[in-house]
């Protein structure tokens, strides 16, 4: 190590320095395709909803981009809807001098909380473009009357 500055210099083997290099190198790029993809940290698999609802229903769309409709299960229980499903990706480079295969996988499952349980066969959903719909109708005893809410000012 080097007095002045707390670094370690280069080997007397700049041949194996180099490949020490390129495997940190190579790691670090996984780590940051890992952390930044569809896969990663921090519930990136969790699916992004937005939730609307009018007089008669609750509307939820869901991105799910790669995931099919085999591997994605809706349901409803008491006054839960629950997503759950499953996304794996294969990417394969056939080169002349090598052949890469990459495999990502991962699972979900979110609950959303809806105030009601549903009208029974109420429920339309569609996968389409990687956007899941969900139309989900409320019950009668569900569609009340909406009161207004005073905000106190600071």
């Amino acid at each position: 190590m080097s007095k002045k500055n707390n670094t370690r210099e280069a080997p007397a083997d700049p041949v194996g320095w180099a490949l020490i290099q390129s495997f940190q190198a190579e790691l670090s790029r996984m780590v940051d395709r890992f952390n930044s993809g569809a896969f990663g940290g921090d519930h990136k698999l969790m699916p992004v909803l937005d939730i609307a609802e009018t007089e008669d229903a609750v509307e939820i769309t869901a991105e799910m981009p790669g995931v099919k409709s085999e591997d994605l299960e809706v349901s409803i229980s008491d006054e839960t809807l629950i997503l759950k499903g499953q996304k794996s990706d294969t990417r394969e480079d056939r080169s002349k001098d090598w052949h890469h295969v990459e495999r990502s996988f991962g699972s979900f499952r979110r609950h959303v909380p809806l105030g009601f349980a549903p009208k029974d066969g109420k429920v339309d959903a569609k996968l389409e473009g990687g956007v899941l719909t969900l139309r989900i109708a409320k019950p009668a005893d569900a569609v009340g009357t909406v009161r207004k809410i005073a905000i106190a000012r600071a």
